[in-house]
């Protein structure tokens, strides 16, 4: 099976790119640029872009299943265009809001319209929709080249963050074995931690005092809107300031669809720590 994997370089797609590597399957990977990307070896990198099907026909010869991302622009068009190549499953990323299907909230919104379309694609699908993702704690790094202290927005909200490793190890199952077509797997870490717990873990794994500060809302949002759109600003002070979104449940899906239990923050951190050293 050739299986192409969308935002190969990211953290989850790095991740699952070396997963389906190793378990002996044939992976192509989507590019925007290939000479500025690392792949294993015998994997195949392709260009295309996500906002224009007519891009991928090239990328989708010979493929088989897709590992997609969420909030393009014309979802149904690309769905419609990834069945027409012949492609048998689906799976897609989104999150614990696409639930919601808050047509108000700019991020809920993408998320559940991603999934609208492919469900009525006719492409078998299986959704995936993690909760926060451990490696946000790497947005940290510029306080920690300055100094022990981190402020944090939203510093009173829990999150069961997942390890992105944890991520890929089920959508490469999703892609690769039976009984996962139409699927949505909620999908946590194995604890629930504040932004003060995370920050406590690292400076154990660091070996470095470090200590966690919170940042007023509105100075968050000061900086959030300096560096992206305002509506997606407002969705997430939604979540997090207004409570609209609860993601420190824990789950036992991971363990449930892999056999494994899902990496602790303190594994990830150590498997991790060079980056913040």
């Amino acid at each position: 099976m050739m299986i192409l994997v969308t935002g190969a370089t990211g953290n989850i797609g790095s991740s699952l790119v070396t997963a389906l590597t190793q378990s002996g399957q044939q992976v192509r990977a989507l590019l925007r640029d290939p000479q500025a990307a690392t792949l294993p070896a015998g994997v195949e990198p392709v260009t295309g872009d996500l906002n224009q099907p007519d891009s991928l026909a090239d990328a989708l010869v010979g493929v088989r299943g897709v590992f997609l991302l969420p909030g393009y622009a014309d979802m149904p068009g690309l769905l419609a265009y990834i069945r027409r190549a012949g492609v048998q499953r689906v799976v897609l990323l989104t999150s614990g809001s696409a639930a919601q299907a808050d047509m108000n909230n700019a991020i809920s919104r993408f998320m559940a319209l991603s999934e609208r379309a492919a469900r009525e694609s006719g492409v078998p699908w299986t959704f995936l929709r993690p909760r926060a993702f451990m490696s946000n704690a790497l947005r940290w790094l510029p306080q920690l080249r300055a100094g022990d202290l981190v402020r944090v927005p939203f510093a009173g909200v829990a999150a069961a963050a997942i390890d992105p490793a944890d991520i890929a190890a089920v959508a490469a199952l999703a892609l690769t074995g039976d009984g996962h077509e139409g699927r949505i797997y909620e999908l946590t870490g194995p604890d629930s931690l504040l932004p003060a717990d995370q920050i406590a873990v690292l400076a154990k794994v660091l070996g470095r005092d470090l200590r966690c500060e919170a940042l007023p809302n509105e100075e968050a949002r000061a900086q959030m809107e300096a560096s992206m759109p305002v509506e997606y600003v407002d969705a997430f002070f939604s979540f997090y300031a207004d409570g609209t979104l609860d993601e420190s449940q824990v789950l036992p899906t991971v363990r449930e669809v892999t056999g494994h239990p899902p990496r602790t923050f303190e594994q990830w951190a150590e498997a991790h720590a060079e980056a913040f050293r």
